[in-house]
């Protein structure tokens, strides 16, 4: 666990203004062609929503930074130059820190990666990338922002009261959330080691 409460962990989520599950629901007659006015569940207003980037360790959350955009790897490296070095220096004083990231496609860019090469005493970055269905921490920040976002009435009604609840209930979620995340890793790496790239259970 010592070892584990040296990382920072990344976590990005998408939220939409309108809760969509990327299907469309269609009601028509028998024979009757598919028109806009036979879908329901989807409008132009359902693709509008906003990213929240950011970070934690055991001992605290991190920045969160509303991403207004489609996040690119130059929306990635004009975060992480801004918001990462003050965090890691401010959480892993004496530089021992690691920060992880995951697969996505602006995390491996090139201008990304020679960033991170860059000598640094402040943090490293964890040189190979952990299986993916060890790290359920960032579907797992998503899901309790998404299920408080949606249990508060009335619902969001336009981009900026959504960016606004987001943030609000980023920056109360509770340490035990993610202190339990962190401890869960050990027994996550064993469950992936036993079961060899198997079906596991943690």
């Amino acid at each position: 666990m010592d070892e584990w409460k040296r990382f920072a962990w990344l976590y990005e989520s998408r939220f939409l203004i309108h809760h969509v599950d990327d299907r469309v629901k269609v009601r028509r007659l028998p024979g009757e062609q598919v028109l806009p006015s036979c879908t329901a569940g989807h409008t132009q207003d359902d693709d509008c929503g906003i990213m929240l980037w950011g970070t934690f360790s055991w001992a605290v959350l991190g920045p969160v930074v509303v991403l207004e955009q489609t996040m690119k790897a130059v929306n990635y490296l004009n975060i992480i130059t801004v918001q990462l070095h003050p965090y890691m220096a401010f959480v892993f004083p004496t530089g021992n820190g690691i920060f992880h990231q995951d697969n996505a496609p602006w995390h491996k860019a090139r201008i990304v990666l020679e960033w991170f090469e860059d000598p640094t005493d402040e943090f490293h970055l964890m040189p190979c990338h952990l299986i993916r269905r060890i790290l359920i921490r960032w579907s797992t920040f998503g899901m309790s922002l998404e299920r408080q976002l949606r249990a508060q009435t009335p619902q969001c009604p336009n981009f900026s009261n959504l960016r606004d609840r987001c943030l609000d209930i980023s920056y109360n979620l509770s340490p035990v959330m993610y202190q339990k995340l962190v401890e869960s890793m050990p027994r996550r790496v064993a469950a992936v080691l036993k079961a060899k790239g198997g079906a596991m259970c943690y």
